[in-house]
């Protein structure tokens, strides 16, 4: 690709919106570091809407015919950032344990390695239902840790206090069971497509 190729791709409506959502990551990242509910609850909406831009983008780039080879290498660039990101600010705060950290972002650089791999020789891994469960047990179980705080809630038969932060602990070690339920699956799908390839 020209470079004049690139800046073009970058120029188009979902390029430019999962730039945005790299953009951002600083400043979602000072908020979570700022650590007061106003800021914390800033962070939680912008996490929240560079999670959402990040489905938008993907319809938009099939549904006008905008889908480059930069947008398929960004748009998965700026989903890991952020994520991971959002882990070691909330690991530096106290809000996270480290070891739930280090499992999703080993994960993430074990599978990324694994499909580099794959496509070196000509396998392509598709996307795995555990590794959807993962992705809505984080995201979700990240924006809780963000926002931190108690808060009161009314469901209407009863008000209570809702601890954010212990909702986004556990649907975060939910995610955690997810990402190595998918991660062996990747690899268990790539050693069955390496023995068919060589029995064929």
């Amino acid at each position: 690709m020209s470079a004049s190729t690139i800046k073009q791709d970058l120029l188009n409506v979902p390029n430019m919106l999962t730039s945005l959502r790299i953009v951002v990551i600083p400043v979602v990242m000072w908020l979570i570091h700022r650590g007061d509910p106003a800021s914390c609850m800033w962070a939680a909406i912008l996490f929240s809407l560079a999670a959402i831009t990040d489905f938008i983008d993907g319809y938009i780039a099939r549904k006008w015919n905008l889908v480059s080879m930069t947008g398929k290498f960004l748009d998965p660039l700026a989903d890991k950032l952020i994520v991971m990101a959002s882990l070691v600010m909330l690991t530096e705060v106290g809000r996270l344990p480290a070891w739930i950290t280090v499992l999703i972002v080993a994960r993430e650089i074990s599978i990324t390695g694994l499909r580099a791999m794959a496509s070196t020789e000509g396998i392509i891994i598709s996307a795995r239902s555990g590794g959807k469960f993962k992705t809505a047990f984080q995201l979700i179980g990240l924006i809780g840790l963000i926002i931190h705080f108690e808060y009161p809630t009314d469901w209407f038969i009863g008000a209570t206090s809702i601890s954010y932060h212990t909702v986004g602990i556990y649907l975060l070690i939910i995610s955690v069971f997810f990402s190595l339920w998918s991660a062996a699956d990747y690899f268990i799908g790539f050693l069955k497509a390496i023995g068919d390839r060589e029995e064929a």
